[in-house]
C-alpha cells in the first residue's frame, strides 16, 4: 500500500470510528416519546467531544447535524420536533469530518416494535449492503456492487432507489465515483486499490420511486410505503475490502431485531 492510501485509510478509520460510535450512543436513547431533534443534538455533541465536526450541518445549507429518515421517508430528514411512537422505524446518518477526512455511516433503529414487514425490509436491506460490500475488491467493475444488491432486493418484492447513490468520500464528502445500487454485472469503472466510497442502499417496500419535500431536502416514497436504509464507508484493498464505520459494540443490526 503507498504512502498516500496508507494515509487516506488511516484517517478515514479515525473518521469512520468516530461516526459509528455516534451511531452507538444513538442506540441507546431510542425508544417511544423523544424527538428526531433529541438525536440530533447527541450526534452533535458527541461528534464535537471527540475532536471532530458534523459534515452535514450547513452543508449546501442543511440546518442540522445528522439526518433523521422516518417511515417512508427515503433520506435526507431534517431533525424536528417529531416525536417518534411505537412501530416506527428510523434511519440515522451521520458523518464525522477530523482532520480533514470524513467517515460517513447511517443505520436503522427500531422504536419498540414494529411490523412483520418492516422487519423484514429492514433485514433485507442490511443484508443487501453487506453481501454488495463482501464482493469489493480492486479490478472488478462498479457494476456488480448494484447488481448484486438490486438481486437481493428484487428477490425479496421490494424496490431499489433510483434517485440517490452512494458516493466518493475521502476529503471531500461527496465525489467520484458514484455507487448505483442497481445495475448490471460488469459494467461501469473498474474499482482501483485506495478508492474510497460509500454503499448505502435505500430500499422501498413498495414502488422504487421518491418525491423530495417543499423544504428542499426531505425525500419521501411517492406511494408512502416503507423506505429502510444501512450505509458503510468502504475502502478498496487488492484483496478485497475494508469497512471502516462498523460498530465496535457489534450494533451494526438493530439490536431489538
Amino acid at each position: 500500500m503507498n504512502v498516500d492510501i496508507q494515509e487516506s485509510f488511516e484517517k478515514t478509520r479515525i473518521a469512520g470510528a468516530i461516526a459509528a460510535s455516534t451511531l452507538d450512543e444513538v442506540a441507546k436513547i431510542i425508544k417511544p416519546g423523544i424527538t428526531t431533534d433529541e438525536i440530533n443534538n447527541l450526534c452533535h455533541e458527541f461528534i464535537n467531544d471527540h475532536g471532530a465536526y458534523s459534515a452535514p450541518l450547513f452543508y449546501r445549507g442543511f440546518p442540522k447535524s445528522c439526518c433523521t429518515s422516518v417511515n417512508h421517508v427515503v433520506c435526507h430528514g431534517i431533525p424536528s420536533e417529531k416525536i417518534l411512537k411505537e412501530g416506527d422505524i428510523i434511519n440515522v446518518d451521520v458523518t464525522a469530518h477530523k482532520d480533514g477526512w470524513h467517515g460517513d455511516t447511517s443505520r436503522m433503529f427500531v422504536v419498540g416494535e414494529c411490523s412483520i414487514k418492516a422487519k423484514k425490509l429492514i433485514k433485507t436491506t442490511y443484508d443487501a449492503m453487506m453481501k454488495a460490500i463482501k464482493i469489493i475488491k480492486a479490478d472488478i467493475k462498479i457494476g456488480n456492487i448494484g447488481y448484486t444488491i438490486q438481486s437481493i432486493v428484487e428477490a425479496e418484492g421490494f424496490s431499489v432507489v433510483r434517485d440517490f447513490c452512494g458516493h466518493g468520500i475521502g476529503k471531500q464528502f461527496h465525489e467520484s465515483p458514484n455507487i448505483l445500487h442497481y445495475g448490471e454485472k460488469n459494467t461501469g469503472q473498474e474499482l482501483k486499490s485506495g478508492m474510497i466510497f460509500t454503499v448505502e442502499p435505500m430500499i422501498n417496500i413498495g414502488k422504487f420511486e421518491t418525491k423530495t419535500l417543499n423544504d428542499g431536502w426531505t425525500a419521501v416514497t411517492k406511494d408512502k410505503s416503507l423506505s429502510a436504509q444501512f450505509e458503510h464507508t468502504v475502502g478498496v484493498t487488492n484483496e478485497g475490502y475494508e469497512i471502516f464505520t462498523l460498530s465496535e459494540k457489534g450494533l451494526n443490526f438493530p439490536p431489538n431485531l
